[in-house]
């Protein structure tokens, strides 16, 4: 085994509902019986003041833009820098459900620059590979019928979401699979594309 493996980066992007917690969890467990230390990380982080905020709003407890609610996304982030930077250093492999590329779907779809999303975000480590779990905005609200926040229930904007998604998938650094197929078919698209950046 190498003295020191180089660290590793890798977002998983889509709709809600569309099996990025699932998938994150079988990475790390992959990750981990390669003999590589994983960390999982979940954007939102609820957990920090920050996230409580996100969290209120997305319940109806706070009245905020689009712009606010993309400022606090990054800054929750941004509370997270240290810790992947860190992590990254020393050789771990950190996965993220949701990162970046959220702020830019998710903003965009709301009406706001892209361009200005992706600035505010560049001081963030970035990720050696982005995959996105593409599906349907009507597969989403099938999967998770009761208890959506205010995005999950508005099917335009998640179908504009969607279409962000797949213009930034264009790019490089990005997977995109077919997340309506079976998970244990995307899992297996999923690790062998990670094992390959080992």
């Amino acid at each position: 085994m190498r003295e020191h493996m180089r660290g590793l980066l890798i977002a998983f992007e889509g709709l809600d509902q569309s099996g990025k917690q699932t998938q994150a969890e079988t990475l790390r467990a992959d990750m981990r019986s390669r003999g590589r230390t994983c960390d999982l990380l979940s954007f939102p982080a609820y957990e920090t003041a920050i996230g409580r905020e996100i969290e209120a709003a997305l319940h109806g407890a706070r009245e905020y833009g689009a712009d606010v609610m993309q400022l606090l996304y990054v800054a929750n982030r941004f509370e997270y820098k240290p810790r992947i930077e860190a992590a990254l250093a020393g050789g771990t492999v950190v996965v993220c459900d949701r990162y970046l590329a959220s702020s830019i779907a998710y903003g965009e779809a709301h009406g706001l620059d892209p361009a200005w999303l992706s600035e505010m975000q560049k001081y963030l480590p970035g990720p050696d590979l982005t995959i996105l779990l593409d599906i349907a905005p009507e597969t989403a609200a099938r999967r998770k019928a009761e208890n959506r926040d205010k995005y999950e229930r508005d099917l335009a904007l998640l179908a504009r979401v969607r279409d962000s998604y797949r213009r930034q998938a264009a790019g490089g650094q990005w997977l995109h699979i077919d997340g309506e197929r079976d998970r244990a078919l995307v899992s297996a698209d999923v690790i062998a594309a990670v094992a390959s950046r080992l």
